[in-house]
């Protein structure tokens, strides 16, 4: 898929961080032009932190448009993880300096209208299975969202130590939920996510994908 469509603007829009027990839940929008330069430049998964790092920059010097929004545990616990990343992906459309006329989203669901405020009615959006790794301006969109992402969980171990967020960036592994056991939830847990709280409680769970 080109960067334009018809005379329209592209946007490519992908999130990070949804089956993260622990910090929000991050969304990129990223609006490339036709010709630019971005080896290696893929689904941000694929790719290694120093790679997605050195590539970070690169989008943002040669991207048209670019924006990255953040949904906050306690909003997440509140309207849940789906609901919160639309509400990531809308925030980051509405704050492209630049109006795209198509939206392509990673996954296989679009943004409901109710999330998009302004650009509800004006903007086409299509749903693309394996967006990060076949559409640029996707696969950009999940590199901004995934590194802003890891560098706010880099601050919070130093705000939270004991969890090792730096490592694991909120994940559910097997030293995050130890760590939940030995200390309790913080205040960037997400309370419905199962596993945060040692109840029996049914939680949400954090699926990767839309």
């Amino acid at each position: 898929m080109t960067e334009t469509a018809q005379g329209r603007l592209v946007a490519g829009v992908d999130e990070a961080g949804r089956g993260c027990l622990a910090g929000p839940v991050a969304a990129g929008a990223v609006i490339l032009p036709e010709i630019y330069e971005l080896p290696g430049l893929t689904d941000s998964k694929k790719l290694t932190p120093a790679k997605r790092e050195a590539l970070a920059p690169a989008i943002k010097a040669q991207a048209l448009a670019w924006a990255v929004a953040f949904v906050w545990p306690g909003e997440i616990d509140r309207i849940n993880i789906l609901q919160a990343t639309f509400a990531a992906m809308a925030k980051a459309l509405a704050h492209l300096r630049l109006f795209p006329g198509l939206a392509c989203i990673d996954g296989n669901k679009i943004i409901p209208e109710a999330y998009l405020g302004l650009l509800a009615g004006r903007l086409r959006q299509e749903c693309v299975i394996g967006g990060d790794a076949s559409v640029p301006a996707i696969s950009a969109a999940s590199i901004l969202a995934k590194t802003a992402r890891d560098r706010l969980l880099d601050l919070y171990d130093r705000r939270h130590p004991g969890y090792g967020f730096a490592a694991h960036k909120g994940y559910g592994v097997a030293v995050h939920l130890d760590a939940l056991r030995r200390l309790g939830p913080c205040s960037i847990h997400r309370l419905t996510f199962r596993g945060v709280l040692p109840d029996k409680t049914p939680r949400q769970l954090g699926l990767p994908g839309l």
